[in-house]
């Protein structure tokens, strides 16, 4: 018998291997069986990952040997592993039935229901031998697809992540807003738990987590951790958020603020003495702060911009870059530090000149992503195509690095120059237009 422990995600001691399988039991009427069937034909090397069979079970162990940041278990295709940002597919195909038979094992019961109905869920999970991971399990054309984005068991810091100490700073403030953004994908989830670790190594704050699902377990150290999981302990991001404030908290972490109502709970709550931390998918530090006015109402969008003047204290962007040698991702961040000519900028409606200030502004401890991307390149971690296909202005990046545009080949006719119309409708079209589409997008 499996009892979950919070969020419905079983913590079980360690077993012999042949009970391994009942560790990633999520519920009571969960079939064990349903983890360790399959092909047991030794270690299979395909390629990086090293398969000892392909039962669940299995397929975790190897995702964790090959160190893959997700896992994708498809019907119809073979298993799936994420190794620095590329989708390598390993072993054999994996059919309808055998795909079904892994992951509805592993819904938790309380899901069941709106995941016949929504045709999705999310929940996290957890294994002693293999660690967590977060869980997605959709419907789609071939049958089910899961996946699986593994955690690793210890909350890295921003040394081990490579990010810049001054991003520490920013969590001396006593109230305001702090937050990471990026795409999808590029880890800002584990930013985000660097720096709620530094809090709960440093301080003795009480400390209040709003996430769905929860990820990263942050354990007692000198802050007091509460952590909560949407659809576990708490109905919406806002309902936890308009509960916190009666918590007595010093920190508020919200793992996404992803809309008006979690916006509005957040400009809040860092207005009255709480520092507020939170996640948004923008492409950019700059993007963001319009991202957050515009989630507002026309008529309410002056005093947000004089809210959120007074309470930002730090956007951090970034996005994960291949290594060189494709062993690894590394770190591209962007620093726009709260000061007074960042404020000035938000209260008066001139978003727009937030790159020109970037550009002056290192003496603020401001930091751009294309001088991150930079530092990467003449560091020789990655190189120059990967840091062009994700720089926000791949010119300005060549500039950094002292690489010229390539000349015409010696011998090769001049361009002839384009007709009138032509010229007009390059004039009419955005500079620097259709340069990215020659970099593969990373």
């Amino acid at each position: 018998m499996v009892h979950a422990g919070p969020g419905h995600v079983a913590h079980i001691p360690a077993a012999p291997a042949a009970d391994r399988a009942a560790a990633l039991m999520l519920d009571r009427d969960a079939d064990a069986s349903l983890f360790t069937k399959g092909p047991k034909v030794g270690y299979v090397t395909n390629g990086r990952v090293p398969l000892r069979g392909y039962d669940l079970d299995a397929l975790l162990e190897g995702a964790r040997a090959a160190q893959a940041t997700d896992l994708h278990v498809v019907a119809g295709r073979p298993p799936l592993f994420r190794l620095a940002g590329e989708l390598a597919p390993e072993g054999e195909v994996l059919d309808e039935a055998t795909v079904e038979r892994m992951l509805l094992a592993i819904v938790p019961a309380r899901l069941r229901q709106g995941f016949d109905q929504e045709g999705s869920c999310d929940f996290a999970l957890a294994h002693p031998k293999h660690g967590r991971a977060r869980i997605n399990i959709v419907k789609q054309r071939t049958g089910l697809k899961g996946c699986f984005r593994l955690i690793p068991a210890e909350v890295p810091s921003l040394e081990t992540l490579g990010l810049p100490r001054d991003i520490e700073k920013a969590t001396h403030h006593h109230q305001g807003l702090i937050v990471v953004t990026g795409p999808t994908g590029h880890g800002k989830t584990t930013t985000l738990a660097a720096i709620v670790d530094i809090i709960n190594t440093t301080t003795s704050h009480h400390v209040i987590t709003v996430e769905d699902p929860i990820e990263y377990v942050h354990g007692r150290k000198r802050a007091t951790m509460s952590q909560r999981e949407v659809g576990t302990h708490t109905k919406s991001f806002r309902a936890a958020l308009k509960g916190s404030l009666r918590e007595d908290p010093d920190v508020i972490v919200v793992g996404e603020l992803r809309d008006l109502e979690t916006m509005q709970m957040a400009l809040a709550a860092g207005e009255t003495g709480h520092l507020v931390i939170g996640t948004m998918n923008t492409p950019s530090a700059a993007k963001t702060i319009d991202r957050i006015i515009d989630m507002f109402p026309p008529g309410d969008q002056q005093q947000v911009r004089t809210t959120l003047a007074g309470a930002l204290k730090l956007v951090v962007g970034q996005r994960l870059v291949p290594a060189a040698d494709r062993s690894r991702m590394h770190a591209a961040v962007e620093l726009l530090t709260g000061t007074v000519a960042l404020w000035n900028l938000i209260r008066d409606e001139k978003t727009f000149q937030i790159p020109s200030l970037q550009q002056r502004g290192k003496a603020l401890g401001i930091i751009r992503l294309d001088d991150s991307l930079a530092d990467l390149v003449r560091a020789g971690k990655v190189d120059r195509e990967a840091a062009l296909a994700v720089a926000e202005s791949p010119d300005t990046l060549l500039s950094l690095l002292g690489v010229a545009r390539a000349p015409v080949a010696a011998g090769a006719a001049p361009a002839a120059p384009p007709p009138a119309a032509a010229q007009q409708a390059a004039a009419a079209q955005k500079p620097g237009g259709g340069f990215l589409d020659r970099f593969r997008k990373g």
